[in-house]
């Protein structure tokens, strides 16, 4: 089975031996690592990664940033301390569909604004916004770097005009930045938060999610959330009572590899493989497809948003699955009125022969779907 499904990182571009080096420097405090932490992180890490937000373009202060248990537990902990039952949130549409479950299960009215090639349709937001047809929402929800599932990137402009819309309706801006240095071809868009010191009064509105999930290893588990200083708090509280701290062996693993240099240095070689993977893949639905599929190639990340209009996606995946190959469909990153003709392809964990295969494949698929084999009647 070849498989465009899962959202994981290439496991053979882990880098194996600048963690084994870490965590051999970690074990030189073993009770350190083995022993209960700050709640908040360790200090070695949070240095770190205060470090690196700065290379990235935002200056952060230490009570701004939490240490978290992956960027999922930081969402989890803000919802809980942010939203309400009945409070709106706002998500782009398509969306992550953790982020739709973790929505509601706080109870919270979803309600969703439409994306293209260039993100967020930040102007349909202002309008709705502005009519009366939102009410004040709490928190919109956003990742507006090779976004989840569409590849698509937030114009600068549509950021600084996002932060401005922040600001006049009193809303917190979520943004979850997972791929921002999965960045392979184009130039690089400051993160709202880099951005946001801009607009006057943004930084009060801006809620930042970072990993090192898919950059270095998602077995570390290690995530931050910069904020506001009272929201951080809040956030910390919330988190002694899910789990009190999150792993120090690992905490301190990451912090000898970033503080070693072995991130800038192994990046890198992930991103030249992405670029390769990436164009197989798009290069691959092009001369197999046509004129049959749309798609917005991305200049990052690790996923490709196709549409084949005519085709129930619903039909094509059985037939995809009989032809050893997988893929999601689209309607599961929609809260409503789902594009049934949709699906996400990943091009991250294949290689470049099993993705030209694996192309292959889902267009003999797709030929099967439009044209089912009928069974003649006996005569």
């Amino acid at each position: 089975m070849i498989s465009f499904a899962g959202g994981y990182p290439a496991s053979d571009l882990f880098d194996a031996d600048g963690l084994q080096a870490a965590a051999g420097e970690a074990w030189q405090a073993p009770t350190r690592c083995l022993q209960y932490g700050p709640t908040d992180g360790l200090p070695e890490l949070k240095t770190q990664l205060l470090a690196l937000m700065a290379r990235r373009g935002a200056t952060c202060a230490p009570q701004e940033l939490l240490v978290t248990t992956g960027s999922q537990q930081g969402l989890d902990l803000l919802l809980r301390v942010l939203l309400g039952p009945g409070d709106t949130a706002l998500t782009e549409q398509p969306a992550y569909p953790a982020t739709l479950q973790a929505l509601r299960l706080q109870q919270a009215r979803v309600v969703t604004v439409p994306v293209d090639g260039d993100g967020l349709d930040v102007d349909e937001l202002a309008a709705r916004l502005a009519s009366g047809a939102i009410a004040r929402p709490k928190l919109l929800y956003t990742v507006p770097t090779f976004a989840n599932p569409t590849g698509a990137t937030l114009t600068r402009e549509r950021r600084l005009a996002l932060l401005r819309l922040a600001v006049q309706y009193r809303f917190v801006i979520v943004e979850d930045d997972p791929y921002g240095d999965l960045r392979f071809a184009g130039n690089a868009v400051p993160s709202m938060l880099a951005l946001a010191s801009e607009v006057h009064g943004a930084r009060d509105w801006v809620v930042h999610f970072s990993s090192l999930s898919k950059v270095v290893a998602p077995g570390l588990r290690v995530g931050w959330t910069v904020a506001p200083a009272e929201i951080t708090r809040r956030c910390v509280v919330a988190k002694q009572t899910v789990d009190l701290c999150s792993t120090p062996w690992t905490q301190a693993i990451a912090a000898h590899y970033l503080e070693a240099g072995s991130l800038e240095r192994h990046l890198p070689h992930i991103t030249q493989a992405y670029r390769r993977k990436c164009a197989a893949l798009c290069d691959g639905l092009r001369a197999q497809f046509g004129g049959e599929i749309a798609f917005h190639q991305p200049q990052g990340g690790m996923f490709v948003w196709a549409r084949i209009p005519g085709v129930s996606i619903d039909a094509l995946l059985p037939n995809a699955i009989a032809n050893k190959v997988i893929f999601v469909p689209g309607k599961a990153f929609f809260a409503d009125e789902p594009d049934t003709a949709s699906l996400r392809l990943s091009f991250a964990a294949p290689n470049v022969d099993e993705i030209r295969e694996g192309v292959a494949r889902l267009k003999r698929a797709t030929h099967a779907t439009r044209t089912p084999e009928v069974t003649s009647a006996p005569v």
